[in-house]
């Protein structure tokens, strides 16, 4: 991975990670390659959501206007009608006595059937990844509405609950403190020695060396090296599974368990990433420090912090090559099918938004003395796995973002 120019700065350090206003001006230095990533992500996370919510309506079938009223929490503006006609390969539109309607179409249903089976057949994997996750807790415990805001990041389904809890009764069990559901917390039953191992210190086996964090930054990034090479040999590799009661708060020892946790708990993410705000919910139970976006910035040859569509972000660096995921579980291979749908879709609006465009040109009797290339990049067409040095650059520019998003969701903007 390679990243030209250095610059990390902290303005104001005094924040509180659970409340957004609270969060400082600060920033790191942008990596193209793995922003492109959250941009691919971010869009199928939306079209992801609006799927579960026509899924619980009846029949299958969603009112245009009840998902308008959805977009509000889905962080979208503009026309749902605009948004959905983007991806005809994934939504189906009709009107009937007046009013449009969504649903899903055949080749979306065959991937949720898909998305289904394989969820099914990971619950061997999830019960680690619980047990894991407990183990790491200061006293074995998560609140359920926490774990909640995790679930989907960690692979986990809606029903969880019911699907895997009552049938590992011998390693977990539901507790509460007063008998609400608020308070409601999974409790670890007992303790597996055997799943104490972090990433780290797997793969330190597996290559015989001592456990120890990767850098992944380029030798030109002198200074971030120099502090690297002083955090990760100035004290041994301390486990995210070990007493965190046994550290002062505010040492180097806290610091490095910390790092530790926060490296074990992304790599057990299906995209190698999470909200910070969310992360910071769990400062308590996983003994993390107050301030917790001070220390992510402090180490960006391991993790990479984003604010990309206002969310504060963390991506564990060695998760990926260049904007694509090494590895990928079972679950993102699917989900990324569903990405290459609505890819699919989105060229399909894009070509026909194009011939329509030429068309009404040509009625005009406007001369067309373009390329068939440079027609389709200003009809708007936006390309979901972008691999050429020359677009990657263009959807950083200010102006193309800005007339992107006017194409998305304006009927009549101008597709030239």
């Amino acid at each position: 991975m390679v990243i030209r120019g250095t610059s990390l700065s902290i303005w104001t350090l005094h924040i509180h990670p659970p409340n957004p206003r609270y969060f400082s001006l600060w920033s790191m230095k942008k990596d193209p390659d793995l922003e492109s990533a959250l941009s691919r992500n971010r869009r199928w996370i939306i079209n992801n959501q609006i799927k579960n919510i026509i899924l619980r309506c009846p029949n299958q079938t969603a009112p245009i206007s009840f998902l308008q009223k959805k977009f509000k929490t889905l962080d979208l503006q503009g026309k749902a009608l605009n948004w959905l006609q983007k991806y005809p390969c994934c939504f189906e539109i009709s009107l009937q006595n007046g009013e449009h309607l969504c649903r899903l179409s055949k080749r979306m249903i065959s991937l949720i059937d898909e998305e289904e089976s394989v969820k099914e057949n990971q619950e061997p994997i999830l019960v680690e990844k619980l047990t894991k996750l407990l183990m790491m807790t200061s006293n074995q415990k998560l609140n359920v509405v926490k774990f909640n805001e995790l679930k989907r990041n960690l692979g986990f389904p809606d029903d969880y609950l019911i699907r895997i809890i009552p049938n590992h009764s011998d390693l977990f069990r539901m507790v509460s403190s007063n008998g609400r559901r608020s308070s409601m917390e999974i409790e670890l039953v007992s303790w597996n020695p055997n799943l104490a191992v972090s990433r780290i210190e797997t793969l330190a086996g597996e290559r015989n060396a001592e456990p120890g964090f990767d850098c992944c930054l380029p030798s030109s990034w002198v200074k971030s090296w120099e502090r690297f090479k002083e955090f990760n040999e100035g004290i041994p590799y301390i486990s995210p599974y070990s007493d965190a009661r046994g550290f002062v708060e505010g040492s180097k020892e806290m610091e490095k368990r910390a790092v530790s946790l926060v490296h074990e708990l992304l790599s057990m993410t299906l995209w190698k990433k999470t909200s910070i705000i969310k992360l910071g919910h769990f400062r308590r139970e996983f003994n993390l420090p107050e301030r917790l976006n001070v220390m992510l910035l402090k180490h960006p040859g391991i993790f990479y912090v984003s604010n990309r569509y206002q969310i504060y972000t963390v991506l564990l660096r060695e998760g990926y090559r260049g904007s694509e995921l090494i590895d990928k579980d079972p679950l993102v291979i699917v989900k990324e099918k569903f990405g290459e749908l609505m890819q699919e879709g989105l060229h399909e609006y894009n070509r026909r938004r194009c011939a329509l465009n030429l068309e009404k040109k040509k009625k005009k009797g406007m001369v067309v003395m373009r390329s068939e290339r440079k027609v389709q990049r200003s009809s708007g067409e936006v390309s979901e796995n972008d691999g050429r040095e020359e677009k990657r650059r263009d959807v950083y520019k200010p102006e193309e973002r800005k007339r992107f998003y006017k194409v998305l969701f304006d009927d009549n903007a101008p597709w030239d």
